[in-house]
């Protein structure tokens, strides 16, 4: 793993920081060398596997456009269809909406400290794992925790959010 705690912490990340020890979190922010904007770039820069990424997507629900933050693993497409029949339907939220709703840019979505407090879901799959790595405020920052300390922090409810695959079906042969 090439990352490491920074005293230098852009403002984003530091308020983060100070939250996770508000909480008594005791895992530092670490500053990742290049952008973790996705999970696979996290998932390099850390040395874990991209299932080991707490990755954040901010949908916008219909009714009263509150903010719809569904906590994935980095592996997991996000089943939009499985995430409304829990909370309503569901709009895409731009980068405007996630700036001012959530406090964060995207691709350092933290699932802590949003601007307005969202509506929480945290996908089931998580809990495989010792430990998980989510963003810190900012593309470059991250921090490790257990997803049970996950659904602690936030108060998210643990669902089932991953998109299952269908499998294609090859068509039978003439003759």
């Amino acid at each position: 793993m090439t990352t490491s705690p920074s005293s230098a912490l852009p403002d984003s990340a530091q308020r983060v920081a100070d939250l996770l020890a508000a909480m008594q979190h005791d895992r530092p922010v670490v500053m990742l060398p290049s952008a973790g904007r996705t999970s696979a770039e996290a998932a390099a820069g850390l040395g874990c596997s991209v299932a080991e990424i707490a990755k954040s997507i901010i949908f916008r629900r219909l009714s009263d456009d509150a903010p719809v933050l569904v906590i994935a693993s980095g592996s997991n497409r996000v089943d939009e269809a499985k995430v409304a029949a829990q909370v309503g339907a569901l709009g895409k939220a731009d980068a405007k909406f996630v700036r001012e709703k959530t406090g964060y840019v995207i691709g350092g979505v933290c699932p802590i400290g949003h601007a307005v407090k969202p509506v929480m879901l945290l996908d089931q799959d998580l809990f495989r794992f010792d430990s998980v790595w989510a963003a810190a405020g900012h593309p470059h920052a991250v921090f490790n925790l257990t997803a049970q300390q996950l659904q602690n922090m936030t108060g998210a409810t643990v669902a089932d959010v991953a998109l299952v695959p269908t499998v294609p079906t090859t068509p039978a042969t003439p003759g």
